[in-house]
């Protein structure tokens, strides 16, 4: 397989230059649809709890607590935000209630685990979820073990990605080099803050991000269908993992 990369204005894409990530000492992923496939289908009932939530809330029927969902969402980048500025709602609480969701359907990812491992440096999770759930979402894919630390939307101040003041938090406060950091993210706009800092971006596909526009683009620098697969091939190319596959 050919893998190919994108850099801003350079039409079309080319050959992936495995010298483009020698230098990366952190590997930031997002959690949701990224480290587990958007078929899984996880999200949706993430969604389908918030809905809940709002219902429950302010007595809406469901369509008008989904309705009001999105709303918020589109107003200020999270429902949870809208929630907190508009009514006063707990975090802790809607984050408790959001993510109670099932993972039976969600099976351990041993081919991500073997290629994660094989990543020179630190591996961090950035994701606008709690860490509760990037730990039990993890933990499940039988992967948590590998990554350094969770930087979550509590730690973000709920500022949700892409806020360029929440990225400049999580820089600051694991002490990442954007330099020598790669970004990866199912969603394309969330990939402008690392571009824009120097980080490598890796947009991973399948969830049929709605609305994705050159301007989108033009801060992606990497397109991936198998994020295992492709992270394989690329520590191949820069000629082997620095970690041993822990036991």
């Amino acid at each position: 397989m050919t893998y190919m990369w994108r850099m801003p204005n350079d039409t079309p894409p080319t050959p992936l230059p495995f010298p483009r990530f020698t230098a990366i000492d952190t590997w930031i992923f997002d959690l949701d649809n990224t480290l587990y496939p958007a078929t899984t289908d996880l999200f949706t009932q993430v969604r389908d709890r918030m809905t809940h939530y709002i219902g429950a809330r302010f007595g809406l029927a469901f369509d008008e607590a989904r309705a009001l969902q999105r709303r918020y969402y589109l107003e200020h980048g999270t429902t949870l935000r809208g929630l907190m500025s508009n009514d006063g709602v707990d975090p802790a609480e809607f984050l408790g209630f959001v993510h109670d969701i099932d993972l039976d359907g969600l099976a351990p990812a041993t081919g991500l685990r073997a290629a994660l491992a094989r990543l020179p440096g630190r591996r961090l999770i950035y994701t606008n979820a709690s860490t509760m759930h990037a730990k039990r979402v993890a933990e499940r894919l039988g992967i948590f073990d590998l990554f350094d630390a969770v930087f979550d939307i509590v730690a973000a101040d709920f500022e949700p990605k892409p806020d360029q003041a929440a990225f400049d938090r999580m820089v600051a406060a694991h002490g990442v080099d954007p330099r020598r950091a790669a970004f990866f993210e199912d969603i394309g706009r969330n990939l402008q803050p690392a571009a824009a800092r120097g980080m490598a971006t890796v947009l991973v596909r399948g969830n049929d991000e709605p609305g994705l526009d050159d301007g989108d683009r033009a801060h992606i620098h990497f397109e991936v269908d198998d994020l295992a697969e492709w992270l394989h091939a690329l520590v191949d190319g820069m000629g082997g993992g620095a970690r041993a596959l822990p036991a």
